[in-house]
């Protein structure tokens, strides 16, 4: 009979031949320690206009709701930190939408991986999810050993830093489980003292609300006067307070072609950016993630940027 230790290596080794570069188990039960905070978070509003962070708040502490007779939580770990990055003093786009977007390549290797697993073990009931479904994705993560909660709030990994995507997997499968690791963030203050707008309000708090992420992608009205100037140089994310993180030394360039950015977006100034039509627009980023705040979000974004440094 094989052994849950045997299922859990072999499906890691799989996970890893699929591109991933951690994988952890966690049992699949509720998040006692997660609801005040996730409770708390909300009540003060720090998720801003993001309204559906108040929806299925049980389904995301308990993934038995989500999948019927879940047994385990598989998280996984996907680098996206580049070979390439733009120019600096150029609009800047967040390093996790210079390609493809994640949702599907990532969701892609997923499937793949779950039916691998009902050809090798046999029927299993499961949902993979990338950021889709309400999965408090970093709790799982730091539950089965991927790394720990930053101080930006962030998953950070001793050996890989902390650009990679987050995704699951929820199965009634038993396997071995993984231990949480230990944080070291130690005294460092460098995303707190970094972030421009003060959304990182205390170690490993974060004011959604205030994040430039938030105002170039989930806000889909004017953006505060107030923030002007307070961007620097940001049009679509913020990787501020993951660059100046010390643990990102580490990172190393991913080797996901459909995630390379095009010379297009690489070689982009000012000019580009403030001439950009929507013919351009759809071209350039046709499958990309810079496609949720479409064309008028973005061209709000530029301007916003433009006429704070004017």
């Amino acid at each position: 009979m094989i052994s849950q230790s045997q299922y859990s290596l072999a499906i890691k080794q799989k996970a890893l031949s699929l591109g991933f570069s951690n994988i952890g188990i966690s049992k699949a039960v509720f998040l006692e320690d997660e609801a005040p905070r996730l409770e708390n978070w909300l009540n003060q509003g720090r998720h801003g206009k993001m309204s559906y962070m108040e929806n299925h708040f049980d389904k995301r502490l308990d993934p038995r709701l989500l999948v019927d007779g879940a047994k385990s939580v598989v998280s996984f770990l996907y680098n996206y930190f580049p070979s390439t990055t733009i120019a600096t003093g150029q609009l800047q786009v967040s390093k996790y939408a210079y390609g493809e977007d994640y949702h599907f390549v990532v969701k892609e290797k997923l499937v793949e991986l779950l039916e691998w697993m009902k050809q090798e073990i046999g029927e299993i009931n499961g949902r993979v999810f990338v950021d889709s479904a309400p999965v408090l994705e970093r709790a799982w993560a730091a539950k089965s050993g991927l790394g720990w909660v930053g101080k930006n709030g962030n998953i950070i990994n001793k050996q890989t830093g902390s650009f990679f995507f987050l995704a699951e997997m929820i199965i009634d499968l038993e396997l071995e489980n993984d231990l949480p690791t230990t944080d070291h963030c130690g005294s460092c203050t460098a995303c707190l003292d970094a972030c421009p707008t003060n959304a990182i309000i205390a170690p490993q708090q974060v004011d959604g609300s205030k994040c430039i992420s938030y105002f170039t992608i989930e806000l889909k009205e004017h953006i505060p006067t107030e923030m002007k100037g307070k961007f620097d140089n940001w049009i679509f994310g913020c990787d501020i307070c993951q660059d100046v993180c010390p643990w990102n030394r580490f990172s190393i360039p991913h080797h996901q072609p459909r995630f390379e950015p095009s010379s297009d977006l690489l070689q982009a100034d000012t000019n580009f950016w403030k001439e950009l039509t929507e013919e351009t627009f759809h071209k350039i980023f046709k499958k990309s993630p810079v496609q949720r705040t479409k064309y008028n979000g973005l061209i709000r974004n530029i301007d916003f940027v433009l006429n704070s440094t004017l």
